[in-house]
């Protein structure tokens, strides 16, 4: 007699007979127990760059500028802001300047479409109360004061001397004697002098000022900080001086016509 249990078949887990599925050739085919999903969470989108509103353009004021020694349309136009610069400003004076924008005058009346305030010069007013002595320190001896800005007179000699003095900054050599003999003999002193009948003047660039220059050489040899006036008493020495420099070591050398 068999014992007990011998050829009993034994007992599938029933979670196991979950999981196989007959199939034929013996092979299985095995199914996921669990169809397991994953979320992943949804990144925050950052939020979008704000955008920058043009400020408006600042309207432009009309005014009317006079001008003074040194000044040019670049120079006004570039302090005033004006829109399209230097050749917007010559479009809308172009009766007034003539047609060299180059040549503008001092006391010339120019309108000026400004965008930007400029402050007014500040003038020097004289006050009543008597002026304060300067402070001695213990030896005794009056402190030196700050000299005031140097002041040229407005004839032959403060012109001479004030171009001396740019020459001198802007290493350009020439002497007093060697600018009065050469501006004597070709202007006798007056800086509106222009001669209408040389071979110059035939070619349509007459010469101009106290030392004669026509306009392409005082443009070539222009010195910064001068007028752009070839009639400027100053700027035309001055532009004079460097091309006599250039072409012949310094004024002091020329002697006659150059």
């Amino acid at each position: 007699m068999a014992g007990r249990g011998k050829h009993r078949r034994p007992r599938t887990n029933p979670l196991t007979r979950g999981i196989v599925a007959v199939g034929t050739g013996g092979a299985a085919l095995t199914l996921p127990l669990l169809g397991a999903t994953h979320a992943s969470a949804a990144e925050p989108q950052s939020a979008p760059a704000a955008q920058s509103v043009p400020q408006a353009a600042q309207p432009a004021k009309s005014l009317t500028y006079t001008v003074v020694k040194g000044d040019s349309l670049a120079r006004i136009a570039d302090r005033y802001d004006v829109r399209g610069g230097w050749k917007q400003l010559y479009k809308d004076n172009r009766a007034a300047v003539g047609a060299n924008p180059k040549l503008i005058h001092p006391g010339l009346k120019l309108t000026v479409k400004a965008t930007k305030s400029v402050a007014p010069k500040k003038t020097a007013t004289k006050s009543s109360a008597p002026a304060k002595p300067a402070a001695k320190p213990a030896g005794g001896v009056a402190q030196a004061t700050q000299a005031s800005a140097k002041t040229y007179a407005n004839n032959l000699d403060g012109w001479i001397r004030e171009s001396l003095d740019i020459m001198a900054q802007q290493g350009i050599p020439g002497s007093y004697d060697g600018i009065y003999r050469n501006i004597m003999r070709e202007s006798s002193g007056n800086p509106q002098a222009i001669n209408n009948w040389d071979s110059n003047a035939a070619a349509g660039t007459p010469s101009k000022g106290l030392l004669q220059v026509i306009d392409p050489t005082f443009a070539a040899y222009h010195v910064p900080g001068t007028s752009f006036d070839p009639y400027d008493p100053v700027a035309n020495i001055t532009a004079a001086c460097n091309y006599a420099a250039d072409r012949y070591g310094s004024i002091d050398n020329v002697n006659g016509p150059y």
